[in-house]
């Protein structure tokens, strides 16, 4: 029998049936001789959710930590607060909660930052975002639009129908994010290099696309943070105009390898990770 640390762990969201996050992990801590327990908890089910009362219950049971999904990440970084790792203390949003073992502080962590840059290194090494459109403001966006920054795009142009979100995360991280107005989005997507969808739009629940498909053509890349199903209509409307695409799915393994060495120290992932994780994609839309 293994003397390593099981892993005890779970999400919260709202509509995560569908989410490969279980199985990420338990083949992960499968293949490192981790023992591992993890449980659901959909937001969505509980017209009275209580998310700071849910980690905290979390913690009581002596959970290694928790994974917060839409539409809790904001939340998230605000109760993890000065726990926030330094280097994504900024975000605004965290989407990994550590328990320390004496529980006396919550660490947060982001790995869909994290993620997305080491994507984005993975398949596209020696490309620039360029100017990108993003649709979407919100946790996600709080993550992928400042890895966007770090890997040198030129400008972010952001819109988002709850109003003063994009405003916001304009604010937050300089002058390269520019907020525009919904109905201002046309221009912007025919100028961009790179087109993000970081809203909910095109998962299983909640069907469609953040882009008029008439206006994808022309651009260079496109990434939509949708991962159930992966081929969203956006992301296949962007491959059949030729578009270098790279999916929720492709993040979610790269996510899903960082946080398990959130929860369990770095170096604790196997080195063939990735490939370990390959055949959760999904395969139905």
């Amino acid at each position: 029998m293994s003397d390593a640390a099981p892993l005890i762990a779970g999400l919260i969201g709202a509509h995560i049936g569908q989410s490969r996050l279980s199985a990420a992990l338990g083949r992960l801590a499968d293949a490192t001789g981790h023992g591992f327990e993890f449980t659901a908890i959909d937001s969505a089910e509980d017209p009275d959710f209580d998310f700071a009362a849910t980690v905290a219950d979390c913690r009581e049971k002596g959970w290694t930590g928790v994974t917060v999904t839409h539409p809790h990440k904001t939340e998230a970084a605000a109760l993890a607060g000065d726990g926030m790792l330094p280097r994504v203390a900024h975000l605004g949003a965290c989407n990994t909660l550590v328990f320390d073992p004496d529980h006396e502080r919550v660490v947060g962590h982001n790995t869909d930052y994290t993620g997305f840059k080491s994507l984005w290194r993975a398949e596209m090494p020696v490309t620039q975002p360029g100017r990108v459109a993003m649709a979407g403001a919100g946790g996600v966006a709080r993550a992928i639009a400042p890895a966007l920054l770090r890997l040198e795009a030129d400008e972010i142009a952001v819109w988002d129908p709850e109003p003063g979100r994009a405003a916001a995360l304009a604010a937050d991280f300089g002058s390269k994010i520019r907020a525009i107005d919904p109905v201002d989005a046309r221009g912007a997507i025919l100028e961009a290099d790179g087109l993000v969808n970081a809203t909910a739009l095109g998962m299983g629940y909640n069907p469609g696309t953040a882009f008029d498909p008439k206006l994808v053509g022309g651009q260079t890349w496109a990434f939509d943070a949708v991962y159930t199903p992966p081929d969203t209509p956006f992301l296949t409307r962007a491959a059949d105009q030729g578009l270098t695409c790279l999916s929720g799915f492709d993040l979610f393994r790269h996510m899903a390898v960082d946080s398990f060495e959130a929860y369990l120290g770095t170096g604790a992932a196997p080195a063939d990770a990735l490939d370990l994780l390959a055949d959760l994609r999904p395969t139905t839309n």
